[in-house]
């Protein structure tokens, strides 16, 4: 016989509190439906294997939409229900506790609240005008039972017809959420939520040729020693849909002092995007989380992609914020540690494999060093960088000694690192340092400029770095003194310019001049640019080459000769480390028609 009661909290109370506080997004309830029925055949194994249950047949959930009907259903062949197991678990608990729940929330302001509340059911209200439940025991002699509510103050509960064991969930859909009864948009979110849930889920069956939409049983959960590199290589096409072949993974398994298990994945670098954000998918007990959560996943190791299934995460009552920061902060430490550990002995076993890798690398590993200072720690001996003859070498093997407080007080600089930053406008003075036998590095990623200012803050008496075009003067001087006569031939022909003119002696004789730009006021430039703001002017410095001959010979031409001379060379200069201004593009092509006439009539 039906009998009705009344539930103790006020709908208007309980409501509110699943549908603006407790789940971010209404597409959730299906995975918590799914999850109960997932628990549910747990709890059946376990008192299996205790011997308090018998074991009967294959375990499996099954979701059927019936638009006419307007019902979504969630069915398993779990543990199951008495009646006064519906009464405690489903009634009692989750409309009792909610008004504990309300006040602790507006206390805590969300933050502190712990899923004791039994309320995962009933986020299937936010899509729902009705819900049956439909339940029977494992228990010897127990007795179909039925639930009903609208999610308001009075529920229904009765004795039914039910054959087999488990509990049969129906939720009838209100108006405005059809969504949820299209079969296209539940497999969505089934492979979403539930692609990993440990037993077989089958959408809208229809006969033994159907198939699970989930793998109960993942790649991530076997041992690292009975995996293949195809059976990693499908299971990263499969589950993130990118079929570019990864570089290399790391097969995380850890017991203590908690469990975890995942494979993260290097993707190779995009060719549109050099730095594009990753997807690191966290589960709890293979039930979906989240994606890219920070508190667990450190933001640099977000660039990758990879699964994480981490039973031990705390998580508030809706499974979508983390609680107890310690414990979730050594869960990412120890995935920092290991994606480390990985590189370094990728590195040390194979390092022909590892330099063959480090362009899609690179990015990843100095984003890392500046996020995460321990991360830098323990690779930093593994940072590569090119040199002018292409050869990778350790980053610190282009430092010099440190240098000691004694000798910084006596005017002593760190070691000085030259390096390019675009090969093609940086030619001209590339070939000059070959030819005087200096090297330089080759920073030719976006991230480079911070890269190295992290470095210079880390090592600040062992390196500076200096842009191959901001010191040729200083790295190609020969001794000797500066000429006065071509210095203030330059300053009087220049002096509607914005340029310092200085004269030296370099060891390349081939070119009459070069630009300096200074590399303070250039750096601040690009960080301006790259937030945002108006870049600051550079000084730009015009080194005139005294041993070049074109210059020491200007000294016997007569004065429009040489004003001619000291702009054109100044605007050859200029060419060579910027492309020109249509202004300068029209004055140097004048310029050259001077000369050409000029030396057709001495001819």
């Amino acid at each position: 016989m039906a009998r009705q009661g009344n539930i103790k909290i006020s709908s208007e109370n309980m409501m509110p509190i699943i549908k603006k506080w407790l789940y971010s997004e209404k597409d959730i309830f299906l995975r918590e439906i799914v999850a109960n029925a997932s628990d549910a055949i747990t709890k059946l194994k376990k008192l299996i294997s205790i011997g308090e249950a018998k074991e009967e047949g294959a375990y499996k959930i099954v979701v059927t939409a019936d638009e006419k009907a307007g019902t979504l259903t969630v069915e398993d062949n779990g543990i199951g229900m008495t009646e006064e197991e519906v009464e405690t678990y489903i009634t009692q608990i989750a409309f009792s506790g909610a008004a504990d729940f309300l006040e602790k929330y507006e206390k805590a302001g969300g933050d502190g609240i712990i899923g004791h509340f039994g309320l995962g059911f009933y986020s299937a209200y936010m899509v729902s005008d009705d819900i049956e439940i439909f339940t029977k025991s494992y228990k010897e002699g127990a007795k179909g039972v039925r639930w009903e509510s609208d999610g308001e103050s009075v529920y229904t509960i009765e004795e039914c017809e039910k054959e087999t064991r488990g509990t049969k969930v129906v939720m009838h859909i209100s108006e405005e959420e059809k969504e949820f009864l299209k079969e296209a948009r539940i497999r969505e979110l089934l492979e979403k939520y539930c692609s990993f849930m440990p037993y077989e889920i089958y959408l809208d069956p229809k006969g033994e040729e159907d198939k699970p939409v989930n793998t109960p049983f993942p790649l991530y959960l076997k041992q690292p020693k009975d995996c293949t590199e195809e059976e990693y290589k499908t299971f990263y096409r499969e589950t993130f849909h990118d079929y570019e072949e990864p570089l290399f993974w790391i097969h995380l398994n850890m017991e203590y002092p908690f469990r975890l298990k995942g494979i993260l994945y290097f993707p190779k670098v995009r060719k549109k995007v050099e730095l594009e954000r990753g997807k690191v998918k966290l589960y709890c007990d293979q039930v979906y989380i989240a994606d890219n959560i920070k508190e667990v996943i450190p933001e640099f190791l977000m660039l990758l992609n990879g699964v994480i299934d981490c039973p031990d995460i705390p998580l508030n009552v809706s499974r979508s914020f983390l609680q107890n920061d310690r414990e979730v902060q050594k869960i990412a430490k120890y995935i920092t540690k290991k994606v480390a550990d990985q590189l370094c002995d990728l590195f040390r076993g194979d390092r022909e494999r590892y330099e063959a890798c480090w362009k899609d690398l690179a990015t990843f590993v100095k984003f890392g060093c500046i996020k995460d200072d321990e991360f830098y720690k323990k690779v930093k001996e593994i940072i590569l960088y090119k040199n002018l003859a292409g050869e990778y070498r350790p980053l610190e093997s282009f430092f010099g000694e440190e240098v000691s407080p004694e000798d910084a007080k006596a005017g002593k600089e760190p070691e000085t690192v030259y390096y390019i930053s675009d090969e093609n406008k940086q030619a001209q003075y590339i070939e000059m340092f070959k030819e005087a036998g200096l090297d330089a590095i080759r920073c030719d990623t976006y991230i480079d400029p911070h890269f190295i200012s992290y470095i210079e803050y880390k090592m600040p008496t062992r390196v500076r770095f200096l842009r191959i075009d901001a010191d040729i003067a200083g790295a190609l001087k020969e001794e000797g003194e500066e000429d006065k006569a071509v210095l203030e031939l330059f300053q009087e022909a220049l002096k509607d310019k914005k340029v310092t003119v200085k004269t030296q002696k370099l060891k390349n004789s081939a070119y009459p001049a070069v630009i300096n730009v200074s590399e303070f006021m250039r750096r601040m430039s690009e960080m301006n640019s790259f937030y945002g703001m108006d870049g600051m002017e550079q000084e730009v410095t015009l080194v005139v080459n005294t041993g070049c001959e074109a210059v020491s010979s200007l000294k016997d031409a007569g004065e429009g000769e040489k004003k001619a001379a000291a702009e054109y060379i100044y605007l050859l200069a200029l060419m060579n480390y910027r492309p020109l201004t249509p202004e300068e593009l029209s004055a140097f092509t004048s310029a050259s028609i001077r000369y050409m006439q000029s030396s057709l009539k001495k001819n």
